[in-house]
C-alpha cells in the first residue's frame, strides 16, 4: 500500500517558479520520478488558489493536479482549521493554510507536503499542530517539504 501524500498549493507553484530555480528543479524532479510511489492528494482548495494565479502559470497548474484525487472541504475540516486559529497556532489571515492541515489530518494523510515555511513546514508550529491534533484525537500528517522525499539511491 502507498503512502498518502496532499500536495500543498506552494508545490505546485513551485513546479513552475523560475524565480526559484533549486526549488523548481527539485520540485520536477521529485514530481515527475518519484510522485508515483505515493497515493497524492489535493484539494478544492488548492484548485481555488491556483485558479487566482495568473497566466501563463494558472493553466499550468490547474494541468499539473487535473489527475489527482480532489478532497473536499467538509465540516469536520472548518471546525479543525477554527481549533488552530482559536489556539493561535494560525492567525486567522492565514486561514487557507489552517485549512491545508486539516484537510490531511482530517483525511489522515502520511505527508503533508509544502514549501510554505512561514506558516507551515515551521518545526514550533509543527510541534503545536501534533500536540492539538493528539489532545483532540485527530491524526498528525507529517509536514515535509519535496526534498524530503527525494531519494538519495543505494547507501
Amino acid at each position: 500500500m502507498k503512502l498518502s501524500l496532499y500536495l500543498e498549493t506552494s508545490v505546485v507553484g513551485a513546479y513552475l517558479d523560475n524565480g526559484e530555480p533549486f526549488r523548481r528543479d527539485l520540485t520536477i524532479r521529485w514530481w515527475e520520478h518519484e510522485l508515483h510511489e505515493y497515493q497524492p492528494f489535493t484539494s478544492v482548495l488548492v484548485r481555488r488558489e491556483l485558479e487566482r494565479v495568473q497566466e501563463p502559470y494558472r493553466t499550468g497548474s490547474l494541468k499539473l493536479i487535473e489527475p489527482l484525487i480532489q478532497l473536499d472541504l467538509s465540516e469536520e475540516v472548518a471546525i479543525l482549521a477554527e481549533g488552530y486559529i482559536e489556539r493561535g497556532i494560525f492567525h486567522r489571515k492565514y486561514i487557507a493554510d489552517a485549512i491545508h492541515v486539516a484537510i490531511a489530518a482530517v483525511h489522515k494523510i502520511d505527508y503533508l507536503v509544502t514549501w510554505n515555511f512561514g506558516n507551515i513546514a515551521n518545526v514550533r508550529k509543527q510541534a503545536r499542530i501534533r500536540l492539538f491534533n493528539t489532545a483532540a484525537g485527530f491524526f498528525s500528517p507529517a509536514i515535509v517539504t519535496p526534498e524530503f522525499l527525494v531519494h538519495t539511491g543505494p547507501v
